[in-house]
């Protein structure tokens, strides 16, 4: 039901964009969200988005960098990301709110993409 891409091997400081593609019926009035696991650690929440994109919340460590947006026409939640750090490589995965706001925890998210891999060299 979720389906994210744009990963890839990025020099530090470049920038990449995922996208996450969904079935209207997965993400209707829901929150979206996107979180990270780097290998050895726990998942970590990111940024997340309520159901019409007015209210946005980020981890402090991408505060400032990443942009959550989604688009409720083309169903697609994105994340652009800029000046990445090595410390940004993990798995990314995109993730549907049980809620409409936004939310942190990833006990409140209900479903969850395949994750897309992403790498920063130094």
């Amino acid at each position: 039901q979720l389906q994210a891409s744009g990963g890839g091997l990025v020099q530090a400081g470049g920038s990449l964009r995922l996208s996450c593609t969904a079935s209207r019926r997965t993400i209707s009035n829901n929150g979206l969200g996107w979180f990270r696991q780097a290998p050895g650690k726990e998942r970590e929440f990111v940024a997340a988005i309520s159901w019409r994109g007015g209210s946005t919340n980020y981890a402090d460590s991408v505060k400032g960098r990443f942009t959550i947006s989604r688009d409720n026409v083309k169903n697609i939640l994105y994340l652009q990301m800029n000046s990445l750090k090595p410390e940004d490589t993990a798995v990314y995965y995109c993730a549907v709110s049980r809620y409409s706001g936004v939310t942190n925890p990833p006990g409140s998210y209900q479903y969850w993409g395949q994750g897309t891999l992403v790498t920063v060299s130094s």
